[in-house]
C-alpha cells in the first residue's frame, strides 16, 4: 500500500485527481450543520443535494458514523462521509478511528485509490499523517494463513492524504516499517501453538537478524542451566519442546548514547501446569500468552529497518511452554532463579513471572540504561483496566512518563499503576525467599512487585501488563478482530524518541 501527501484541499485537487474514492470527515455539534465550512466545501464539490441527502439519512457527524455514495459518470465515483464527533474532543485517537472507518468502507467498495480528507486542525501534521496511514493499513490487515480457501481481500493500492501541508511528509516515512512490525506481532500471536513454538520464535528472530544485520544469540537448555536459570527452566521442564532463550541485538551506526533492553514473555502455550486451566478459563486461547515476545520481536523488526541513531536495543525472550507431564514442576516445589533467589511455587499457572525473572536478571547483567518488559501476565489487570488499556508499573517517573507519551502517540493506551511496597508482604514464603503468587486482591500489583525483585536496584525499569489488550474478539479502532500487535508502536516510538533516561527512585 502506497501513501502520499497532497498538501492542497481536496476541493482544489478534484478536477485533476485520478482516485476512485474520496473519504471526507465531518464534525458533529454544529449549530447550523449546513453552514459549517467543511460541509460548504463538500457542497461546492459534490452539490448541495448531498447535504440534503445526509440530512435525510440522519447523519449527524458522530464518531463511527459512515455513509457511502456512488457517483455514476463522475470522478471520483465513490464518496465516503465519516463522522468525527465533537470537535472539542477530537484528537489523534479519534483521527485513527475515523481513518479506519473510511478504510473499511473503501474496502467494501473495492477502491483502488483512496483519498482521505480528514480535518486535523490543532494536531501536528506529521503525527496526523502517520496516524491515518497506520490506521488504514492496520485496519485492513487480515490473517488467512490457515484457511484452505482464503476469502478475497480488497484494499486500496494507493492512499492520498489531503490538506495537511508539506510537513506531513515526515509522518509517512516510518509507517511501512512500523506497520510491518505490528503485523509480525499479530501473525505470531494468532498462530496456533503447534506452529508458534519456542523454536518458531527463535527462527523468527533469526530471520530478523539475517534480513537486517542484527546480532542473535540463542541459548539452549544446557546454556541456561550453566547460567542458573532455575525459574525459567522449571516452567519449561514439563514440555517435550525444548526452551529457547533468545537475545537479539540492534546496534546503531556511530556512537552508542544509551542502551535499552526489551523483555517479552514468551509462553507459546500455557496449560496452567498442575494448576490446570479449566473450562471458562480460555485455555484454548493460551496461544496468545506469548504476546509480550511477539511485541518485542515486532518492535525489533521495525527498529532494525528504521535504524534509530544512538541507541542500542537488546530484545530478550525466554521462550517455552507450560505443560503437564511426569517431569513438570509441582505446586510446592522450590526453584532457584539465576540471581540466587529461591521461589516457592504455590501456583503453577503463575509461570510467566518465573520465566521473566531469569530474563530480567539476564537483561540487568547487560548493564542497560533502562529495561521495559511486556507480558500477558495477569487476569487481575484485565479486571482492573479492561481490554483497551494496558497496565504500567515503573520504578522511574521519567521512564513511566516517556512510555505514556509514546503510547499516546501510538494509539496504545497505558495507565500507570502503583508499586505499593506494603503489598509485597503477600509474597512472603515460610520456606523460601518468596512465593510466586500473592493473595487475589491486588494480583496485578503483587505480580509487578515479584518482577521488581529481579531487577537491579536503581535501574530504571517498567512493566507493561498487556493481558487485556493483546487480543480483541470484536475488533476496535484500527485493530480487526484477533491479535492486535499491542505494544510494538509504543516500544518503537519510545526507542526512537531518544529521550535521556533518569535513574530510578
Amino acid at each position: 500500500m502506497d501513501f502520499s501527501n497532497e498538501p492542497r484541499s481536496f476541493h482544489d485537487v478534484l478536477p485533476d485527481w485520478d482516485g476512485d474514492t474520496l473519504a471526507v470527515g465531518l464534525f458533529s455539534a454544529a449549530e447550523d450543520r449546513k453552514a459549517h465550512p467543511l460541509r460548504q466545501q463538500l457542497a461546492a464539490s459534490f452539490g448541495a443535494d448531498l447535504l440534503e441527502r445526509l440530512e435525510q439519512l440522519a447523519f449527524q457527524g458522530k464518531a463511527g458514523e459512515c455513509q457511502s455514495f456512488e457517483r455514476l459518470g463522475a470522478g471520483p465515483n465513490g464518496l465516503i462521509v465519516v463522522g468525527l464527533g465533537d470537535p472539542a474532543a477530537f484528537n489523534l485517537a479519534a483521527l485513527r478511528g475515523a481513518a479506519a472507518t473510511a478504510a473499511a468502507a473503501a474496502g467494501r467498495r473495492h477502491s483502488r485509490h483512496l483519498g482521505l480528507a480528514l480535518p486535523c486542525e490543532g494536531l501536528d501534521a506529521a503525527a496526523a499523517a502517520g496516524a491515518m496511514a497506520e490506521a488504514v493499513r492496520l485496519s485492513l490487515y487480515r490473517d488467512q494463513r490457515f484457511r484452505s480457501e482464503p476469502e478475497p481481500i480488497s484494499r486500496p493500492e494507493r492512499v492520498t492524504l489531503f490538506q495537511l501541508g508539506e510537513s506531513a511528509d515526515a509522518g509517512l516515512a516510518g509507517v511501512a516499517p512500523l506497520c510491518a512490525g505490528v503485523e509480525l506481532a499479530r501473525a505470531l500471536v494468532a498462530a496456533p501453538p503447534n506452529v508458534a513454538t519456542p523454536q518458531h520464535l527463535a527462527e523468527t528472530a533469526a530471520a530478523i537478524a539475517a534480513d537486517f544485520a542484527l546480532t542473535l544469540k540463542v541459548l539452549e537448555r544446557t546454556d541456561c542451566q550453566a547460567l542458573g536459570m532455575g525459574a525459567y527452566l522449571g516452567v519449561a521442564q514439563g514440555s517435550d519442546l525444548p526452551p529457547k532463550f533468545i537475545h537479539l541485538t540492534y546496534r546503531p551506526e556511530g556512537a552508542v548514547q544509551r542502551r535499552v533492553a526489551l523483555v517479552g514473555k514468551g509462553l507459546t502455550f500455557d496449560s496452567g501446569g498442575y494448576n490446570l486451566k479449566t473450562a471458562g478459563s480460555q485455555i484454548e486461547m493460551m496461544k496468545y500468552d506469548m504476546g509480550g515476545s511477539a511485541a518485542v520481536l515486532g518492535a525489533a523488526r521495525a527498529i532494525a529497518e528504521l535504524k534509530p541513531p544512538g541507541v542500542e536495543v537488546h530484545v530478550i525472550v525466554a521462550a517455552c511452554e507450560n505443560m503437564i507431564s511426569g517431569g513438570a514442576v509441582h505446586p510446592g516445589d522450590i526453584l532457584t532463579a539465576s540471581n540466587g533467589k529461591t521461589i516457592e511455587i504455590n501456583n503453577t499457572d503463575a509461570e510467566g513471572r518465573l520465566t521473566l525473572a531469569d530474563a530480567l536478571v539476564y537483561a540487568c547483567r547487560l548493564e542497560p540504561d533502562a529495561i521495559v518488559d511486556l507480558a500477558t501476565l495477569t487476569g487481575a489487570c484485565v479486571i482492573a483496566l479492561g481490554e483497551e488499556i494496558a497496565g504500567l508499573w515503573s520504578s522511574s517517573d521519567a521512564l513511566a512518563a516517556a512510555l505514556g507519551r509514546a503510547g499516546e502517540a501510538s494509539g496504545e493506551d497505558l495507565w500507570r499503576m502503583p508499586l505499593r511496597s506494603s503489598y509485597k508482604a503477600g509474597l512472603k514464603s515460610s520456606v523460601a525467599d518468596l512465593k510466586n503468587t500473592g493473595p487475589r486482591p491486588g494480583g496485578s500489583i503483587t505480580a509487578a512487585l515479584f518482577l521488581q525483585d529481579f531487577v537491579t536496584a536503581g535501574l530504571p525499569w517498567a512493566h507493561l501488563d498487556i493481558a487485556g489488550t493483546v487480543w480483541s474478539d470484536k475488533g476496535r479502532r484500527e485493530d480487526p478482530a484477533g491479535a492486535t500487535g499491542f505494544g510494538v508502536r509504543t516500544l518503537v516510538n519510545w526507542v526512537a524518541a531518544g529521550a535521556p533516561i533518569e535513574p530510578a527512585a
